[in-house]
């Protein structure tokens, strides 16, 4: 197929391109500048903004959608917005018959964070697209360069003593970037999956408390947490900005999310992807040794 990545400088969309290349696909990676972009061989590359009204994308068999606006500052929710309204106008102008969007785990009926909300609100938007539109639902992806893993990573390298609020006590299943990557190049080979929503976790339901646990385990540095109720989200977000380099913009829509529990209800496509889940720790250890 020939197959369009938006988001293609990206820490999943860095890592699917590749991916998509090696496994016979004509790819072209759409980013905003291609003079700073260095494609992998056989990869073309495309120019498009998807904040452009005026977006014009080449035309494809499909396309990924792996684009968000947090941390770039503002109202993140209104770009997320407008980037998701101008892909599904374009990508129908370009004639693309498929699209996937790798989104954010969470109940529709829980009270979302702002963020989990945004991811939701993109898919309904991105379903207005004249393309069968296949979502992938996703919590922490464990990887170098993920957002989500390195403030789990710093607080941990930076705090041996660490005053903890109530979200460390909230479940998820986090996953490995290399599983997500796998999940993404699959469901494109398997045209049943068009016009469905998937829920994707690795093998392990971990509160917060364990997986920062875990993670000072495999970097062997000592922790202590001392949970104290009534710390809130927002000072919550100040104390990660101050004591790691995720920016606030970045740090606060982080964790308001994890108040909601993440933990996948359905496994249908583990079985067709026939993807070996990852362990945590064994995703931990993968990506400190990438980042090494």
């Amino acid at each position: 197929m020939r197959v369009l990545v938006t988001g293609a400088t990206g820490f999943v969309g860095g890592r699917l391109v590749p991916a998509l290349a090696d496994a016979g696909h004509d790819v072209v990676a759409v980013v905003r500048d291609p003079d700073r972009y260095d494609p992998p061989d056989g990869v073309e590359v495309a120019a498009g903004d998807l904040l452009d009204d005026d977006l014009s994308l080449p035309s494809a068999d499909a396309a990924y959608y792996l684009v968000h606006s947090m941390g770039s500052g503002g109202d993140f929710e209104e770009r997320d917005r407008r980037c998701a309204r101008n892909f599904a106008a374009a990508a129908s102008d370009a004639g693309v018959e498929r699209a996937v969007y790798l989104g954010g785990l969470g109940g529709d009926r829980d009270d979302l964070s702002d963020h989990l909300r945004s991811r939701r609100e993109v898919e309904h938007l991105l379903a207005d697209g004249d393309y069968d539109l296949t979502v992938l639902r996703a919590a922490v992806i464990v990887g170098a360069g993920s957002a989500s893993f390195s403030v789990v990573r710093q607080l941990v390298e930076h705090l041996p003593v660490m005053v903890t609020p109530r979200w460390v006590r909230t479940p998820c299943q986090p996953i490995a970037i290399a599983d997500v990557v796998a999940y993404l190049t699959c469901v494109l080979a398997h045209p049943e999956t068009a016009g469905e929503t998937y829920e994707i976790g690795g093998p392990d339901v971990l509160t917060y408390e364990e997986m920062l646990r875990t993670t000072a385990r495999v970097t062997d540095n000592a922790l202590h947490l001392l949970p104290v109720p009534v710390l809130s989200p927002r000072l919550s977000s100040y104390w990660l900005a101050l004591v790691t380099d995720v920016p606030t913009s970045v740090a606060r829509p982080l964790v308001e999310g994890l108040k909601n529990p993440v933990v996948c209800e359905d496994d249908r496509l583990r079985e067709l992807c026939d993807v070996t889940p990852t362990a945590f720790e064994d995703a931990v250890r993968a990506a400190l040794a990438e980042d090494a």
